[in-house]
């Protein structure tokens, strides 16, 4: 049995295997994205937030669970369906691996105890989990949202990156030769990239020039430049102008501050600097934008 799509909204949605789906869903768009999508409970469902944020509704949306940057949802449940229901925030990727439990199975029928939920006394109960994304991880999911491959390879290639995907979830040891890990290179180059991205946040008002900030974190300009796109999907300084703008919008949000505190706290000298740049990013201007909410 396929699973059926009803999405509000778009993404894409690669079919590995019979009863093996991967969805890909970026919402680049100015506002909140919902998608919808029935899956019935034969399915377990691994969702991985890359940028933003996503909120997963549920029972009508009276329960909800919030997955943010950087980290992961893992859904089971035997008694009832699990459809999906889920609202991303503006500039959020996230990335789906939806399989049959019986598929899943598969994957560990030789070490099905070794997997907390797959073993006999819980096959039949629920299981939610979120973890953080590993930079291991991390690097296997910017490969699944970043590649150019002939179309007639595609599906192949997103099928391994899956298993590796899977297979980095679930390897919990902690006694793992280092030395041999073959991502040992690119976890570090992701830890460092996550730096940079939590060093222009946190001086977003006087943010480091690019070459302060790759001498900060030890990584050249250009490894810099190229893992922070890989990975967030955008050069540092437009990361960290979106990234301002939608913290100056839930400022406006709040009713707390006016236009020009809010522009001094992200780093405008002048209100006109911070007005031209909010209207560029949303269309209007921030004294519009809280008439707008007033209304």
């Amino acid at each position: 049995m396929k699973l059926k799509n009803v999405a509000i909204g778009s993404f894409d949605e690669i079919l590995v295997d019979d009863g093996f789906y991967v969805l890909k869903i970026q919402n680049d768009t100015v506002s909140n994205v919902q998608i919808k999508r029935e899956i019935n409970k034969r399915y377990i469902q691994f969702h991985f937030c890359l940028k933003g944020n996503g909120t997963f509704l549920f029972n009508d949306g009276n329960y909800t669970l919030d997955v943010s940057e950087e980290n992961s949802l893992l859904l089971y449940n035997t008694k009832q369906d699990l459809p999906l229901n889920l609202s991303l925030v503006p500039g959020s990727w996230m990335v789906s691996v939806v399989m049959t439990i019986r598929r899943f199975h598969s994957l560990f029928s030789e070490e099905a105890s070794y997997i907390p939920f797959l073993n006999t006394e819980n096959k039949e109960k629920k299981y939610y989990a979120q973890e953080m994304v590993t930079p291991a991880i991390a690097v296997v999911l910017s490969q699944m949202i970043n590649y150019n491959l002939h179309p007639t390879i595609k599906k192949l290639y997103i099928k391994g990156k899956v298993y590796e995907l899977i297979s980095l979830y679930f390897n919990k040891s902690t006694d793992a030769d280092l030395e041999q890990c073959p991502f040992l290179v690119d976890e570090d180059n992701v830890k460092r990239i996550r730096r940079a991205k939590e060093l222009i946040i946190a001086n977003m008002a006087e943010p480091p020039s690019l070459n302060e900030l790759a001498q900060e974190v030890g990584l050249s300009l250009k490894r810099l430049k190229e893992g922070f796109k890989q990975i967030y999907g955008d050069s540092v300084y437009s990361f960290l102008f979106d990234y301002k703008m939608e913290y100056a919008r839930r400022l406006l949000d709040s009713g707390q501050y006016n236009v020009n505190e809010i522009g001094l706290r992200i780093g405008y000298s002048t209100s006109s600097h911070f007005i031209a740049a909010f209207r560029k990013k949303y269309g209007t201007t921030p004294k519009k934008y809280m008439t707008e909410l007033a209304n």
